[in-house]
């Protein structure tokens, strides 16, 4: 018997060897053994992680403070919206209800639309993660707004939409009668990060759109992409979006990679 096996014998948690990894990655990576067991503490911040992830699926979003919020941000006033998901529950065992807008709201923002034209629409929702919204939609927004200004796009009031998904952009989007559609949701929660904010751009917008016409950026937290790098991504899109008239699949991605960026940017092939 070796002196590190006689070592391990004497300890109750062994340790993996691939343990100084751990500092590359917020994953569960390396978290050693207990017997054949894990170690109590890996087990119990397991539980941590999960409870975490369950809290952001089921935190209810402050909407009223928050387009608050968005007026003060992007100094026009913004439209609270409603999926026809009529609560949380149906909202998950009916993703279909999530994509489209309820027949009142599609009515308000008919009303307040007729004729418009925008470059822009953007579209908020808490997705699958109000916490992801909550931490990461104003600072985001305090830096993305003043570089759609310096660029001369136009933008049509923010529409905060409860229960929504990603496609319910489309309908807003097409109501508007804007070039693109944005919309900034809460991804679905990880065990290491429950709070990552995805923003997804689709060029013409309309209802049935299909994913392959979307890009989608993900990750957005400061423990993912920096709100920064997630800003140079996303008008980088959509200049060349509306440079080339198109979206999704169709539009590579061919801006150069930045030492900060650590999340991913990429066309969606298949989304929630």
């Amino acid at each position: 018997m070796t002196m590190d096996e006689k070592n391990n014998k004497t300890q109750t948690v062994i340790p993996n060897p691939w343990d100084s990894l751990k500092r590359f990655t917020g994953a569960r990576i390396a978290l050693g053994r207990c017997g054949a067991s894990l170690p109590t503490g890996e087990l119990l911040r397991f539980r941590l992680a999960h409870a975490r992830a369950k809290d952001a699926v089921y935190t209810a979003l402050d909407y009223e403070r928050l387009k608050t919020d968005m007026e003060r941000i992007t100094g026009t006033d913004a439209l609270l919206l409603d999926s026809r998901a009529h609560d949380r529950a149906e909202y998950l065992k009916r993703p279909d209800l999530g994509r489209r807008l309820s027949e009142e709201s599609a009515a308000l923002l008919a009303s307040r639309a007729p004729g418009a034209a925008y470059d822009i629409a953007p579209v908020i929702s808490e997705g699958l993660s109000a916490i992801a919204i909550e931490r990461n939609l104003r600072p985001f927004l305090e830096l993305f707004c003043p570089e759609l200004r310096r660029a001369g796009l136009s933008a049509a009031p923010a529409c905060l939409v409860r229960q929504g998904r990603v496609a319910v952009a489309d309908e807003v989007g097409s109501l508007f009668g804007a070039r693109i559609a944005v919309i900034l949701i809460g991804e679905r929660p990880g065990l290491s990060s429950p709070d990552s904010m995805g923003i997804y751009l689709t060029f013409g917008p309309r209802p049935g759109t299909t994913d392959e016409r979307r890009n989608c950026i993900s990750n957005v937290r400061p423990e993912g992409m920096s709100y920064e790098a997630g800003v140079s991504k996303l008008m980088y899109l959509i200049t060349q979006s509306l440079r080339l008239g198109l979206s999704g699949i169709a539009l590579k991605d061919e801006q150069p990679i930045g030492g900060e960026l650590q999340g991913d940017s990429h066309a969606l092939g298949g989304g929630e």
